[in-house]
């Protein structure tokens, strides 16, 4: 419970101090960088704590990624979201696994 508090703690940190920064749009290459960032860290993919530390680290991207990635970063915190609560909605993941798997083309295309 701990760690959890001060993930939350980091994170809300984190978005004050973006919120307070001058706030400018990333490049294609800018945004894919910080994604590749986040996605290597294995501890993002591990369970419902990995899914909500995936989330927790791409949504300041997300704000300002590029025009060409926005809309792939948001299908993919859809997901995320989804995936990380107590008890996701199967249907609701079913449907939104089409995105989530388009997001990651859509990264392949622009960040290889």
């Amino acid at each position: 419970m701990k760690k959890l508090a001060t993930a939350l703690l980091a994170a809300g940190l984190l978005a004050s101090a973006t919120a307070c920064s001058e706030s400018h749009q990333l490049s294609t290459a800018e945004t894919c960088e910080r994604i590749q960032s986040v996605v290597s860290n294995p501890a993002n993919n591990a369970g419902k704590t990995g899914m909500n530390r995936l989330a927790n680290q791409i949504r300041p991207i997300h704000a300002v990624a590029s025009d060409d990635l926005k809309p792939a970063l948001a299908s993919i915190l859809e997901y995320t979201d989804e995936q990380a609560k107590e008890s996701p909605d199967e249907a609701k993941l079913a449907e939104l696994q089409a995105g989530y798997q388009q997001a990651g083309n859509t990264y392949s295309q622009f960040c290889s």
